[in-house]
């Protein structure tokens, strides 16, 4: 009876968890109140500036538990959302919770911020005392953005004209997309100052970049010289290419990967508010420019792109317009036009492999974000950040106009209606398919940069 009550205990072990080999208490720290408040405090401040200047939800979350841990307080409870940042702590049970709560503002790129905020919760892991880091904390917050006003308006002209010589265009028309767009960043900017909001802000840019294609259309129609024959679409299509630039495509389909619900579902409503302020616009040019006489030609096959070296060259002018409009240093900007070359190398072998224009653009962001997780690591430049930029030239910024136009001069008939929505539809699905292979790239790389590095951590101690 013995040996059978035995075997039956055994077998009860093997399934079931015994609750008595469970320790009935656990060691519990006693922290200064004032200190553990002090380190709270610092680690909510750093989390909120990491999500003002692009960070994802997933990154903020670990930096702020890196943060209170390293500094003695663990564990903590971190609940980061699209706009508020609360953090928790429980001492023991005897004594109340601390919990603090900041609110963020609305995001702007800064990834210069960003990379010395990331080297700041480093110093922090390997024994940065807490007075220390929190002074050096407010000399980062301090930090101005990189590059002056002036600066940043040209990288945006920059940005125009490399989707010019990305579709081949004359260098009257990537000139005149450079004024376009540049007139366009400073009615944003303006805008700002006056507190309009985004969606607006937005709205009048696009309108900008259309007045001045359907000016360049009309000019064309009088003869001007130099003007006959030009595709004054490209300039639209630049313009919309310069106003998706800073949208957070990448970040928000990580937050949603990495099950940060709330905050995906932020930044994607953001980023269809934004999208539709700039169809708006182009809608109303494009409306205005109709009855004024001065509208486009429409033609329903897709733009021939230029020749591939005009193509590699207006990719590296993006990746590097755009990397300089999220105030990057020159180190981040020169892995950007890397990534810039790699992705659209990816898209260009896709499309000759007889693959379809949306899992082309997967492609080649896939290909970009993989490389350059692996390599940002090491060059201490932040992942997110050179991704961004090199996956802008492959945003659909003509197939977003080609539906419009199709749309607004449409007949009425339903089949000119599904045409110029399908064609919307379609510059969608490259827009997911361009979140979708960055954030599976930087998905796919980390584990496999970790286990390069432990292996090559193991051949040093050999050695």
């Amino acid at each position: 009876m013995d040996e059978r009550k035995d075997w039956r205990q055994r077998i009860a072990r093997a399934i079931r968890t015994d609750p008595a080999s469970r320790p009935m208490t656990e060691a519990l720290l006693t922290i200064d109140e004032v200190h553990a408040r002090k380190v709270i405090d610092l680690a909510m401040r750093i989390a909120e500036a990491l999500t003002a200047v692009g960070a994802s939800a997933n990154d903020v979350t670990l930096a702020t538990a890196r943060v209170a841990a390293a500094l003695g307080i663990k564990p903590v409870h971190v609940d980061v959302t699209y706009n508020s940042i609360g953090v928790s702590y429980h001492r023991n049970h005897d004594d109340l919770p601390i919990t603090l709560l900041r609110v963020v503002r609305a995001p702007v790129p800064d990834h210069a911020k960003l990379q010395r905020l990331q080297a700041l919760v480093v110093e922090i892991e390997h024994g940065l005392e807490l007075e220390q880091a929190r002074s050096r904390f407010h000399a980062i917050r301090r930090t101005p953005f990189m590059y002056r006003p002036t600066f940043v308006v040209l990288a945006q002209g920059m940005l125009a004209v490399g989707v010019c010589v990305l579709f081949g265009a004359s260098w009257l028309i990537a000139a005149i997309a450079f004024l376009a767009s540049c007139a366009a960043a400073v009615a944003q900017r303006g805008m700002a100052r006056l507190r309009v909001p985004f969606f607006f802000s937005q709205m009048v840019g696009a309108l900008v970049v259309t007045a001045a294609a359907a000016a360049t259309g009309a000019l064309s129609e009088l003869g001007v010289p130099m003007l006959e024959g030009v595709r004054p679409s490209i300039i639209v299509a630049a313009g919309i290419v310069l106003m998706l630039a800073g949208l957070s495509v990448v970040g928000a389909a990580q937050d949603a990967i990495d099950g940060f619900a709330l905050t995906a579902g932020g930044r994607i409503l953001e980023l269809v508010m934004a999208t539709l302020g700039v169809v708006l616009g182009i809608l109303g040019g494009l409306s205005l420019a109709s009855s004024l006489g001065a509208g486009f030609v429409l033609t329903s096959d897709a733009p021939a792109l230029g020749t591939l070296p005009l193509q590699f060259s207006g990719a590296v002018i993006i990746a590097i317009a755009v990397a300089v409009m999220n105030g990057a240093g020159l180190r981040t900007t020169l892995v950007s036009a890397v990534l810039g070359t790699i992705a659209w190398l990816g898209y260009s072998a896709g499309t000759a492999g007889g693959l379809d224009v949306a899992v082309a653009s997967g492609l080649g962001a896939l290909i970009a974000s993989f490389v350059g997780i692996l390599i940002a690591h090491r060059l201490h430049v932040p992942s997110i950040a050179v991704t961004t930029a090199a996956i802008v030239p492959l945003v659909p910024g003509y197939a977003v106009f080609r539906g419009l136009l199709e749309l607004v001069e449409t007949d009425g008939s339903p089949t000119s209606l599904i045409i110029g929505f399908a064609t919307l539809i379609g510059a969608g699905a490259i827009g997911i398919a361009l979140a979708s292979g960055a954030s599976l790239g930087l998905f796919l790389g980390a584990p496999f940069r970790d286990t390069v590095e432990s292996v090559m951590r193991g051949r040093g101690r050999a050695r």
